[in-house]
C-alpha cells in the first residue's frame, strides 16, 4: 500500500498545478461583507440609481466630502459631508445648477498652490472636460467651466503633487477616442489612449495633455496613482478593460517625465478603479472591484492590503479584504478611501447592495489592527 500511497501523494502535488490559480493563491481573505456594524448608508433613493462616488478627507481629519452622480456615470453631481469621520453624513448639499449637466462620473481632489492657498477642486469629463473649483473646503463651488479643448473618460481618477515644486500638479485619464476632441470618432478596432496632463497654478488651470500610452490589444484605463513611501516612484494602477489580461501597472521615477512599458499585476490585485492610501504603519490598503478570471470574489468591493514592493516586484501581497457582496455581476466599487487620524480607513462606494433594488451608495470603517485579528482566526 505504501508505494501506491506515495505514487497518489506525486499525482496530486503534480496535479495540484491544474488547478485555477484562486485555488491555489496563498495570499488569506477576509470577509466583511455581512458585518452591518461597519456600513453606514451615505445615500440611497427609491427607484433611483446612485453610484460612483469620490470622496476627499479635510485637514482636520474628520471631515469628509462625498461627489456622485444621481445616475449611472453621469447625471446631477450629488455632495454631502460628513464631519465625523463618516459615522454620520448631512444629506445632499447644495451645489451649483450646471452641476446638474455633468456628463460623467464626478471627481473631488484637495490641492495646495506655490502660496499655500488650499482649494477643492471637482472634475466632470467626457468633452469637454471641466472643473469646479471651491476656496472655503466645500461650502461653496464655482459652476462647471470648461478647462480645455480636449476631454476623456474618468477626468481625473487621480491627481499628485510633483516633488519639490509647490503648486504643480499631475493628473492621469483615459480616453476611447471618442471624447478627446469634439466630434471624435473611435477607431475599429478601438483603441484606449492614456493621458497625462499637469498644472502649475495649485489646480487652476491645466495644459495640453501628453499621451503616455496607447494599445487596441489591451485597453488600460482608469488610472490610480500610488507613491512609493520614499516618494521618488509613481506608480499607476490600470484597469485592463477588454478582459483580456490581468490588471497592469506602470512606474516612474522622474515625477512623470518619462514611464516604464506596462506590465501586469498579479491576480490579487486585478480588477477596475484602484484607489490607494498608506496605513499609519506603512502598508497600503487599494479598494477596488475583483474582476479577476475565475475569482470567487469577482465582481465584488474588495481592497487589497500589501506593500509598494509587492506592486514593485509582483508579489501577492498580505491579504485581500472583501469589504461588500454585489448583487450584480460587476457594477459596483468606485471606491473612496480615506485615513483618520487614528488610522481608521473609511471606504466609500456603490453598489448593487440589495438584489433586484438600484445601487446606493454606502460607506465601511476598518483598521487593519481589527483585520490581522480576523485574518489569524481565519475569518
Amino acid at each position: 500500500m505504501r508505494p501506491l500511497f506515495r505514487v497518489s501523494l506525486r499525482v496530486l502535488a503534480a496535479a495540484a498545478w491544474l488547478l485555477p490559480a484562486w485555488l491555489r493563491a496563498e495570499i488569506p481573505m477576509v470577509d466583511l461583507a455581512g458585518d452591518s456594524a461597519r456600513r453606514v448608508v451615505v445615500d440611497r433613493e427609491p427607484g433611483q440609481y446612485l453610484g460612483h462616488p469620490t470622496t476627499v478627507l479635510l485637514e482636520d481629519g474628520r471631515t469628509i466630502l462625498c461627489v456622485y452622480p444621481r445616475g449611472h456615470g453621469k447625471g446631477a453631481i450629488q455632495l454631502q459631508r460628513s464631519t465625523d469621520g463618516g459615522r454620520t453624513w448631512s444629506g445632499r448639499l447644495p451645489v451649483p445648477e450646471n452641476w446638474a449637466t455633468s456628463l460623467e462620473t464626478p471627481t473631488i481632489h484637495r490641492v495646495v498652490d506655490a502660496a499655500g492657498k488650499k482649494r477643492l477642486i471637482l472634475w466632470s469629463g467626457l468633452f469637454p472636460a471641466r472643473l469646479s473649483v471651491s476656496e472655503d473646503d466645500g461650502a461653496s463651488w464655482s459652476p462647471l467651466a470648461v478647462a480645455g479643448d480636449w476631454g476623456g473618460i474618468v477626468a481625473m481618477g487621480s491627481v499628485e503633487p510633483v516633488r519639490g515644486v509647490p503648486g504643480r500638479y499631475l493628473a492621469w485619464f483615459h480616453d476611447d477616442e471618442r471624447f478627446f476632441r469634439k466630434d471624435a470618432k473611435a477607431s475599429k478596432p478601438p483603441v484606449f489612449h492614456l493621458y497625462q496632463v499637469a498644472s502649475d497654478d495649485g489646480g487652476l488651470t491645466w495644459g495640453q495633455p501628453r499621451e503616455l500610452q496607447s494599445s487596441a490589444a489591451v485597453h488600460l484605463c482608469e488610472p490610480g496613482s500610488v507613491r512609493s513611501p520614499d516618494g521618488k516612484t509613481l506608480a499607476l494602477l490600470l484597469r485592463e478593460n477588454r478582459r483580456v489580461k490581468e490588471s497592469h501597472v506602470v512606474f516612474s521615477r522622474d515625477e512623470g517625465r518619462t514611464w516604464s512599458e506596462p506590465r501586469e499585476l498579479p491576480r490579487t490585485l486585478t480588477g477596475d478603479r484602484h484607489t490607494a492610501k498608506y496605513a499609519p504603519d506603512g502598508r497600503l490598503v487599494i479598494s477596488f472591484r475583483d474582476t479577476a478570471k475565475g475569482s470567487p470574489t469577482a465582481g465584488d468591493w474588495m481592497a487589497w492590503v500589501g506593500e509598494f514592493a509587492d506592486i514593485e516586484t509582483g508579489r501577492e501581497g498580505w491579504c485581500r479584504i472583501r469589504l461588500g457582496d454585489n448583487q450584480h455581476a460587476w457594477d459596483c466599487a468606485y471606491p473612496g478611501v480615506e485615513v483618520l487620524p487614528d488610522g481608521t480607513f473609511v471606504v466609500t462606494t456603490y453598489g448593487h447592495w440589495d438584489k433586484g433594488q438600484p445601487p446606493y451608495v454606502v460607506s465601511m470603517r476598518f483598521t487593519l489592527a481589527e483585520i490581522e485579528a480576523l485574518r489569524s482566526r481565519g475569518k
